[in-house]
């Protein structure tokens, strides 16, 4: 929809900015047309016992994102009178690219600008096992015991690596973002890890100095990672786990057996339900049957189905590159753009790279589709963004820390933000309420210790800065516009959008 216009108002001009029109995309309609026939699949193969709920909840949730039968607010140009109206979003955390959209522009705009300092920033990559990555994707304790063992091992590294060059009591920091999903929609639980490429120490004279690290080397690389599997094993060991067997109780398959199936099926790359269970995901492309060829890129290293990563660095001044890296790794799992309907009723997923086997596409049907997205999935209330080092939120210096290097604004003008556009995969930010809300005034306010809530961004920011959009535009005067009502009574919904000639069902 490219702006409604309520009673009163001239006809509407071309618009720069439209809002979305949810309910024609790909992932909407195949969610709506095929989530009852999915649940009852589901009960079927499992004798009733169905899916947790918050599963269930997060489908019926996100089929209410962008429909105006939900409620939305009316924003009006304040010169001409123009009007807008802009639905509500779902806010879910699971596979809706809209509201992973907006969440990946606002923790990306926190991150660069209230806890990574102005210091060289470095992606260590850590992926794992099938067996681990199926142990770690519904048990979020195990998740983050494991992935303290990696980060504390890279933290010692450059730890020894900096006191080997002179540096006494040198402390790196890092933020990880816990991915659940691989490039086609399986399970894949793995760690992004922008590490602070370096160490910070005190100076004779008491003040925080950065001390930039050198590339690590592959055999470094190599070692490190050797370190991490052999931890790994130990602490699983001590929890009564294996990497290679299977134990004889799974807390998951007695949770819940579908969602241990179809978990499994996923980790794998299979489907667990249909005619077509125990078989491969569908691939397009050349020599799909072609041998994995492991990797040979540089600061790179594969043990036993670990792998590790270290080869994209942002350096300290590219700030705008460091933004570009977080909506990368915290991008949500599916972009509308990727999806596609086949003619015979299937769903075409379009890779962002070919694999090394050749493979371009995946061919899924509806209900395989809604199979993948089950197990990407989180729990609810868990947190998939840890912080740790000097970054952590109680680290006695982190607060000096992140404000190293950090060019103080002019008088009277808060910090610029990094405004480079990001690439197309990104989907784009969801339109919330607060879009309009009076700007928040924060030159004055003290900033927190803790990195682990950032502040409410309004949408308008949000696309101003990471799409160069300015949303708030008249489209038809160029004046500016704002939220006049949100409307969530169902007999005022069901009265306006009457009136307008749109669908009143919510």
């Amino acid at each position: 929809m490219d702006g409604t216009r309520l009673a009163g108002a001239a006809t509407v001009g071309t618009a720069t900015y439209q809002p979305r029109a949810a309910e024609g995309t790909v992932l909407h309609r195949v969610v709506r047309d095929h989530l009852e026939t999915f649940l009852r699949e589901v009960a079927d193969r499992t004798d009733g016992g169905g899916l947790p709920r918050f599963v269930e909840r997060e489908f019926r949730q996100f089929l209410t994102c962008g429909a105006l039968g939900r409620g939305f607010a009316r924003v009006r140009c304040d010169d001409c009178a123009y009007e807008r109206l802009v639905p509500f979003s779902c806010k879910r955390r699971g596979f809706c690219p809209s509201c992973g959209g907006r969440r990946m522009a606002e923790q990306a705009a926190h991150l660069v600008d209230h806890v990574l300092p102005h210091v060289p920033v470095r992606q260590w990559v850590l992926s794992l096992p099938h067996r681990v990555r199926y142990l770690l994707a519904w048990n979020h304790k195990l998740c983050r015991a494991v992935l303290g063992v990696a980060v504390r091992a890279v933290l010692g590294f450059y730890r020894h690596r900096a006191r080997r060059a002179g540096v006494r009591g040198g402390r790196s920091g890092a933020v990880t973002v816990i991915q659940r999903f691989g490039g086609g929609l399986q399970l894949n639980v793995h760690f992004h890890t922008l590490l602070l490429d370096g160490v910070f120490a005190e100076g004779a004279d008491g003040a925080l100095q950065f001390h930039a690290a050198e590339p690590p080397s592959d055999e470094e690389v190599a070692r490190l990672l050797a370190t991490i599997y052999r931890r790994v094993r130990r602490l699983l060991a001590r929890r009564g786990l294996e990497m290679d067997d299977a134990p004889d109780v799974d807390p998951l398959a007695e949770e819940s057996p579908a969602l241990a199936g179809i978990s499994s099926a996923s980790v794998q790359g299979r489907i667990a339900l249909g005619p077509r269970a125990g078989a491969r995901v569908f691939r397009l492309g050349r020599e799909t049957d072609a041998p994995w060829v492991t990797s040979r890129a540089p600061c790179q290293a594969y043990l036993k189905g670990f792998d590790l990563h270290a080869n994209i660095t942002v350096a300290a001044d590219d700030r705008a590159g460091v933004e570009r890296l977080c909506r990368y790794v915290l991008r949500p799992p599916v972009a509308q753009e990727r999806l596609a309907p086949t003619p015979d009723g299937l769903v075409l997923v379009t890779l962002k790279a070919e694999w090394n086997d050749g493979t371009t596409h995946l061919l899924f049907t509806p209900v395989e589709l809604l199979e993948k997205l089950t197990a990407l999935t989180p729990r609810p209330r868990i947190n998939l963004i840890l912080y740790h080092g000097i970054l952590a939120p109680r680290a006695q210096a982190r607060a000096r820390a992140v404000a190293h290097g950090a060019p103080g604004p002019p008088p009277g003008e808060p910090p610029a933000p990094a405004t480079e556009r990001a690439g197309a995969e990104p989907s784009p930010p969801t339109v919330d309420v607060s879009a309009t809300a009076p700007p928040k005034d924060t030159r004055d306010a003290k900033q927190p210790n803790s990195p682990e809530k950032p502040r409410d961004w309004r949408w308008a920011d949000l696309m101003r800065r990471v799409f160069a959009l300015d949303v708030l535009a008249c489209p038809r005067c160029g004046g500016r516009m704002s939220v006049i009502a949100t409307i969530e009574a169902a007999d005022v919904l069901r009265q306006i959008l009457g009136h307008l000639g749109l669908p009143t069902d919510p």
